[in-house]
């Protein structure tokens, strides 16, 4: 499996002194950034757009993972790019048959792309694209909104992912996100996912520090 990286999601953190928190949760050992981008017509929530991403790329050296919750995301990957992405997923459900090219064009910008799937939606619906990927993304919750519990029917999923990037021999990364906890974490690293995306099982902590290596060694 690769490296186990943990991808404290700011759509937790306190917007009112969101510098502040993306440089305090990159200090406290988030490997990677996760950025729900909504739009509020894909998914009923809105959040931000490639300026706030733009705005915040200073305060942090991690990773920084758009994840984009937007219809017709091919119309924005160029902005989130130039903002500072440098991994952007979108889904299938956005996208359907123009996936595979939306992925070609995100890696055209030279930055990593990748697919992601809703809790309903079978791997095999992605099964095309898995050599296109830098990673995949399983959702865990509907996506939305923060603070949801997590869908312990998506685990078999996630080993089914597994197996298909295994035959692919490619090295792409395996992101969860939705209700990771303390109490199911270690399940889904066990099922194949490498990346763990937390939002409030980490912002909503004090010592965030050691609940990122809580989740990460679990």
């Amino acid at each position: 499996m690769n490296k186990i990286q943990i991808a404290p999601s700011i759509l937790s953190a306190d917007f009112s002194r969101i510098g502040e928190e993306v440089k305090n949760i990159t200090r406290d050992g988030a490997d990677v950034i996760h950025l729900d981008v909504m739009d509020g017509t894909f998914v009923k929530n809105i959040t931000f757009g490639p300026k706030f991403v733009k705005d915040i790329r200073s305060y942090s050296s991690a990773i920084f993972d758009a994840h984009l919750m937007i219809i017709n995301p091919w119309k924005y990957i160029e902005n989130f790019a130039k903002a500072g992405a440098d991994i952007i997923t979108v889904h299938y459900e956005a996208c359907q048959e123009k996936l595979k090219q939306t992925l070609k064009d995100i890696k055209s910008l030279n930055v990593k792309c990748g697919a992601v799937i809703n809790p309903d939606t079978p791997a095999s619906a992605i099964e095309n694209v898995v050599e296109e990927c830098d990673m995949i993304l399983l959702m865990s919750v509907f996506p939305g909104f923060g603070g949801q519990k997590f869908i312990p029917e998506v685990l078999p999923k996630i080993e089914e992912i597994a197996k298909m990037v295994q035959k692919s021999g490619k090295n792409v990364d395996i992101e969860i996100d939705g209700g990771i906890n303390l109490e199911n974490v270690a399940s889904v690293k066990n099922a194949g996912a490498n990346v763990i995306v937390a939002g409030s099982t980490v912002f909503n902590e004090i010592d965030r520090k050691a609940m990122i290596e809580k989740l990460r060694n679990a």
